[in-house]
C-alpha cells in the first residue's frame, strides 16, 4: 500500500513579522504581581510577630501567678492579700516569708512587663485570686490598652482565719 502526500497544502513558515518571547507590559505586570505578593507576606510575618509576643507576655504572666499560688499554699498560715496599688515591702534579713514573697511577686512583674504592670493578690475565705495586669498596647495597636492574666484557684486553708 502507498501512501501519498496531499501536495495541495504546502508547509509555510510564520512570515517574519511576528515577535516571539515577552513584551515589557508582561514582564511589568509580573513584576506587580509579584511585588503585591511580597507586600501580603511581609504583613503575615508582622502580625505573626505581634501575636507571638502577645502570647508571649501571656505565658509569662501565667508563670508568675502560678508561682505565687505556689508559694501561698506553701505558707497557708499567712495573709497574702495585696492590692494593685500597693508595693511590695522591701527585702531585707528580718523580713517574713510573705513579705519575701510579695516582694519577689511585684520584682518579677515589673521585670516582665515593666514598671506599668500591676499585681493583686484577693483571698476570699478558701479561695485565692492572683491577677497581673500590663500595657498592650503595642500587640492591640491602640493606645492605653491592657491585657490581664486572672487566675483563681481554691487553698486547702483560709489564711484570713488563721492567728
Amino acid at each position: 500500500m502507498v501512501m501519498t502526500v496531499c501536495p495541495i497544502t504546502p508547509y509555510t513558515s510564520m512570515p517574519p513579522a511576528h515577535q516571539a518571547g515577552m513584551t515589557l507590559i508582561e514582564v511589568l505586570v509580573s513584576v506587580l504581581i509579584l511585588a503585591v505578593g511580597l507586600l501580603g507576606v511581609a504583613v503575615i510575618q508582622l502580625n505573626a510577630l505581634k501575636y507571638t509576643d502577645s502570647s508571649r507576655m501571656v505565658s509569662q504572666a501565667s508563670f508568675i501567678a502560678y508561682d505565687m499560688l505556689d508559694r501561698i499554699r506553701a505558707n497557708s498560715g499567712a495573709d497574702y492579700s495585696w492590692e494593685r496599688n500597693e508595693r511590695a515591702p522591701p527585702s531585707t534579713s528580718a523580713t517574713s516569708v510573705r513579705d519575701l514573697d510579695l516582694h519577689d511577686f511585684d520584682a518579677n512583674i515589673a521585670s516582665f512587663a515593666g514598671e506599668g504592670a500591676e499585681g493583686s493578690v484577693v483571698i476570699n475565705q478558701r479561695e485565692v485570686t492572683i491577677s497581673i495586669s500590663w500595657d498592650a498596647s503595642r500587640g492591640a495597636n491602640a493606645e492605653g490598652a491592657r491585657d490581664t492574666f486572672t487566675l483563681t484557684s481554691r487553698v486547702a486553708v483560709d489564711p484570713r482565719a488563721m492567728p
